[in-house]
């Protein structure tokens, strides 16, 4: 056992493989749940997932990376998703999401705060088209965003 697997506290895990079951077709359920209680799914988890499942790391891996809405890096506790559809992209997405990027101190490549605080993240489509531009903050919709509009969400957010 590795030194960060002693270390990690597997409570939660087991939690969560008992409330979804412990048979190999429930491996999303659980992977939803450790990502919904950590906010991402950490590397150590995959050997108790494994052996608790009965299938290999490398199946448990392959799940986790197939699905984009997994990961494996840390979030922040607030998770914000710009949308850059159609739909928002011409009505100006992007000067929000740039906004939002120099404001935390992020980019394209680096899109998680050190403090785990913000996470900023693009996707395709929110499914808000008629309220664009849109984002969300873990999940909540702010419709007919501007630069200045999500700034003052920005300072409302961390209080």
């Amino acid at each position: 056992m590795s030194e960060a697997s002693e270390t990690f506290d597997f409570q939660d895990v087991d939690e969560i493989i008992g409330a979804a079951g412990s048979g190999p077709s429930s491996i999303i359920a659980i992977l939803q749940g450790i990502q919904e209680r950590f906010r991402y799914i950490p590397r150590e988890v995959f050997p108790r997932l494994a052996e608790r499942l009965s299938i290999s790391e490398a199946r448990i891996y392959g799940v986790a990376t197939f699905y984009e809405n997994f990961s494996l890096e840390p979030k922040g506790k607030f998770v914000i998703k710009v949308c850059d559809g159609t739909a928002c992209h011409v009505r100006k997405s992007v000067p929000i999401l740039e906004r939002l990027r120099s404001e935390l101190g992020l980019s394209k490549e680096r899109v998680t705060t050190e403090d785990l605080g913000f996470t900023v993240e693009t996707v395709a489509c929110l499914g808000a088209c008629a309220l664009a531009p849109a984002l969300t903050v873990n999940d909540k919709v702010y419709p007919a965003m501007t630069p200045d509009k999500a700034s003052e969400m920005l300072r409302a957010l961390k209080g």
